[in-house]
């Protein structure tokens, strides 16, 4: 057999998904999950382990994940890992992008095929792309707007492709919050997962925390649940005086998507009225940037943003260096903080502000994700310091 005789028996097997970035970059692979076309920030995220709580965390709505990691779909999925509070709810994210196909499931816990399940949530996804390659280009011209599309016949508009792309306005000054928080007050009374046991239940608690719902993961109110909280969630744009009514002994301001200085116009007011009311706080991700907005601070977008769970962040107040997971695109500016606004963390891989605390008031933030789903326990104390603020302030 000659070797035009080879050449012509081989088939290559036709591309079914495509990623175009606004910069008319054009990626081929094989899709997978649901056959549709959606536009979105691409951002990278360096998690190993966990893909399916950052699949379903609030905090990627607008964005398309690529996971620099190889082997992403391994284990499968399963009904218990979803961070979405609703478990029928798309939690926002626009794609994601892998580097090899996706295996059977080979975990005792999975139910479903992590293929089965992207179809069942309506997220598009492409395999085969050159994650290295697409995760340098981010890191040197920071995080593009892109169209993800995938299709059974292959069949693309490039040219229609591109232009979308380009036309996608990006997050800067995108409130994304409206399409993740809860649409109506409720109840929470689920505690973290133990092995053999599962999730347990909570009838009451010692304190009564509210927990203002910008996208709030299920485990941060597991954990809330867990350090001995009766919880109650609201919906982002609850008035200061609904919150109030509920005779709160603390609130809880949650992770959310998009911009914070858009969602800041309806979100500050409300922050401000319970400072200024010496009402203990506790922020988380947006949540922090929401405080940190409320006290006059600023927020800007970073060039490539924090995304994974191997993230070292110094305690100032202790001196200890914790392993974090992390999701934001954008951050508090320290220059912009008044006096009053103690910087308490900073993250060791950029030194950007991690967390801060007021002198004079009961609140404290983090930039972080210390619920640890997915990623380390290393900061399961700022629960802890949350009961603790609360407890001392109803003592006094």
């Amino acid at each position: 057999m000659t070797l035009e005789q080879v050449h012509s028996g081989w088939a290559e097997p036709t591309p079914t998904a495509v990623l175009v970035l606004a910069d008319g970059t054009v990626l081929y692979g094989h899709g997978i999950g649901a056959e549709s076309q959606l536009a979105g920030e691409v951002c990278f995220n360096t998690a190993i382990t966990g893909y399916e709580e950052i699949l379903t965390d609030p905090s990627y709505a607008g964005q398309i994940i690529t996971f620099t990691f190889p082997h992403i779909g391994n284990v499968g999925t399963n009904e218990e890992d979803i961070e979405t509070v609703s478990m029928a709810a798309s939690s926002g994210v626009r794609g994601v992008v892998l580097r090899t196909d996706v295996t059977q499931p080979s975990n005792y816990r999975a139910t479903r095929h992590l293929d089965q399940w992207l179809k069942a949530r309506g997220i598009p996804g492409i395999t085969g792309i050159d994650t290295r390659a697409l995760t340098a280009l981010i890191r040197d011209k920071g995080m593009p707007n892109a169209v993800i599309a995938h299709r059974a016949d292959g069949v693309f508009d490039i040219e229609a492709l591109k232009a979308e792309a380009r036309q996608w306005p990006g997050l800067e000054g995108m409130d994304l919050v409206p399409g993740v928080t809860a649409p109506q007050r409720y109840g929470w009374d689920e505690t973290p997962w133990e092995w053999g046991a599962g999730y347990g239940r909570r009838d009451d608690g010692k304190f009564h925390v509210v927990a203002i719902d910008y996208g709030v993961k299920r485990n941060i109110l597991r954990l809330l649940a867990g350090a001995g909280c009766k919880i109650t969630v609201v919906p982002a744009t609850t008035p200061a005086e609904d919150i109030l009514a509920l005779k709160p002994d603390g609130v809880f301001l949650s992770n959310g998507p998009g911009d914070p200085a858009a969602t800041g116009d309806y979100a500050v007011p409300v922050i401000r009225a319970l400072i200024e009311k010496d009402v203990p706080t506790f922020g988380i991700c947006l949540g922090h940037q929401m405080i940190g907005l409320a006290v006059g601070g600023r927020t800007l977008k970073m060039h490539q943003g924090h995304h994974g769970a191997n993230h070292p962040v110094k305690d100032l107040t202790t001196g200890k260096v914790e392993i974090t997971s992390m999701n934001h695109g954008f951050a508090v500016d320290r220059e912009t903080l008044p006096a009053n606004a103690v910087e308490t963390h900073v993250s060791l891989f950029d030194g950007s502000n991690a967390g801060i605390a007021l002198s004079d008031k009961p609140v404290f933030s983090v930039q972080y994700h210390p619920e640890a789903s997915p990623g380390p326990r290393d900061s399961h104390y700022l629960f802890d310091r949350f009961v603790e603020m609360m407890g001392k302030h109803k003592a006094a």
